[in-house]
């Protein structure tokens, strides 16, 4: 199941998204799990518990790399410099697992307190005035449109703040999307911009509360995201000891804070992947991106990388 936590830049997505992976590799056995950092502020590695010092090698530097890994021997995509964010799989394309051992894993996923982590890597100082940090995310874009993952297996994405992720067709690409939402106008109204966007393309929302204090709080919430709130986040010195970089056992989070993570797994959970959706709205983006701009950059019409007969799922991958 593939999972995104967005919100408002400073609404908790991290902490949230830290606690749910934290929460899921406790389990025993442990699920298979990976998570993506794919917030331009890269916190996540450290709200799982890396040291300061912790460095990793980033997507973002490695896209060549990655892009001529999954376009494998497809004909339809002859050379990496081709292939763009959107481009889909079809046949010959690689398809990746959640826990596979293959390359790109094996040199950009490395584990942090029993969370395997790849990071898509800050936006520098370089890429200031001539790069936009949705080129170093597109990364997570490909990936995603070429991994085949099933039920009770997680990969998680922090996703860059408010609405920015529907500069690309990245914020199609999940099961689910847990809006982090704090008891503010601002945060509510995040929310609502993001139903705005999403409403015609079958995204799932569930808003989790965040640093709900009292009765009002909650309240407050109740009254303007009305049933999409599924579970909420109260006062928690787990919370506050991590922000001061004490990553304490995930066993150690007040119990109703763990029940809010338990009644986000089971929704996961209960949710029926659809293969055909995810696989159409693939097309769907990268036909426009091809029209909009690829194909321009290209030299040549890439809305030829469609493959027609092309049908994603677990078969794919297995066989």
């Amino acid at each position: 199941m593939k999972i995104a936590f967005v919100g408002k830049g400073g609404s908790g997505k991290t902490t949230l998204a830290s606690l749910f992976l934290r929460h899921l590799a406790a389990e025993r056995p442990a699920p298979p799990v990976l998570a993506l950092d794919a917030d331009i502020n890269q916190h996540l590695a450290a709200a799982l518990g890396a040291p300061e010092s912790h460095s990793m090698p980033t997507l973002g530097t490695n896209l060549p790399r990655i892009k001529d890994y999954l376009r494998g021997d497809n004909p339809r995509v002859p050379s990496t410099d081709d292939m763009i964010k959107t481009t889909p799989p079809g046949a010959g394309s690689r398809l990746i697992g959640v826990d596979d051992d293959n390359p790109l894993y094996r040199d950009l996923v490395h584990e942090v307190e029993g969370v395997r982590l790849a990071v898509t890597g800050p936006f520098a100082e370089s890429d200031l005035g001539v790069s936009c940090y949705h080129s170093k995310i597109g990364a997570v874009e490909l990936l995603l449109n070429h991994m085949v993952d099933g039920p009770r297996e997680y990969v998680v994405v922090d996703m860059t703040a408010g609405a920015d992720s529907f500069a690309s067709g990245l914020f199609t690409r999940f099961d689910v999307t847990f809006l982090v939402c704090e008891p503010t106008v601002r945060s509510v109204g995040v929310y609502r911009q993001y139903l705005e966007y999403a409403r015609d393309f079958d995204v799932r929302v569930a808003v989790i509360g965040n640093k709900i204090i009292d009765a009002d709080d909650l309240g407050f919430l109740r009254e303007h995201v009305g049933r999409d709130l599924l579970a909420w986040v109260g006062r928690s010195d787990h919370v506050r000891a991590a922000e001061r970089g004490e990553v304490r056992p995930i066993e150690a989070l007040e119990t109703e804070n763990r029940v809010a993570l338990r009644t986000m797994r089971e929704l996961v959970d209960g949710v029926e992947q659809d293969w055909t959706r995810f696989h159409r709205q693939t097309v769907e983006f990268h036909l426009r991106n091809a029209a909009a701009w690829g194909s321009d950059r290209a030299g040549r019409d890439l809305a030829d990388q469609v493959d027609p007969d092309f049908v994603l799922g677990p078969v794919p991958l297995a066989s």
